[in-house]
């Protein structure tokens, strides 16, 4: 069997992310991973992003034996530290408080995983985005209206998050929704699927 001919499962639970997959591939499955997303002590950002992919690939290779698996992982990361999902309004306030006249880096790491072959092919993007600066009105504003309490960082590139920035430095504009398409077709192509010809 040929990699062409293996079907593409998307690990992730996020309709953006779903979305944007519709952008290059008309047929696909998607299931959402089940994974323990904490970081490990003393792994930077970049290492922690992409041991996240590989876990949620593979995480579904159980159930989709004979698939392309795409798995996506984005970190937001100020002055080398993470910063999760807040979870909470008040998190998310103190998140966007720190953020706030400061530059803070998304890293996205992905992974393309065949869980038949266990062929493993990676690639990561960074994506340096200015915050402005922020007034209290505005952020308690934002967090009202967006609820951003399960995004990286506590914004939506995709929604009023946009509003945040003064601007973003991106060699892909999907990269901060979660899913660098560019990247992605590269990973694809390798793999023997050409999106233009499938």
């Amino acid at each position: 069997m040929q990699n062409h001919e293996f079907p593409i499962v998307l690990a992730s639970s996020s309709k953006y992310r779903r979305e944007l997959l519709t952008r290059i591939l008309r047929e696909f499955e998607h299931a959402s991973p089940d994974i323990d997303e904490t970081p490990i002590s003393g792994e930077s950002p970049q290492e922690c992003a992409s041991r996240l992919a590989k876990l949620k690939a593979k995480a579904l290779a159980q159930a989709f034996p004979a698939h392309w698996i795409i798995g996506s992982d984005q970190l937001a990361t100020l002055d080398g530290l993470i910063l999760g999902k807040p979870l909470s309004k008040e998190r998310a306030i103190a998140q966007l408080t720190l953020c706030s006249g400061r530059q803070v880096c998304f890293i996205t790491s992905l992974t393309l995983f065949n869980s038949q072959t266990e062929e493993t092919k990676e690639y990561l993007e960074e994506v340096i985005v200015a915050f402005r600066d922020l007034t209290e009105a505005e952020i308690l504003a934002y967090i009202e209206q967006e609820q951003p309490l399960d995004c990286a960082g506590s914004f939506k590139c995709e929604g009023l998050g946009i509003t945040l920035f003064e601007s973003i430095k991106s060699k892909d504009p999907n990269t901060l929704i979660g899913l660098p398409l560019i990247g992605l077709t590269r990973l694809l192509l390798e793999a023997g699927i050409n999106p233009l010809l499938k």
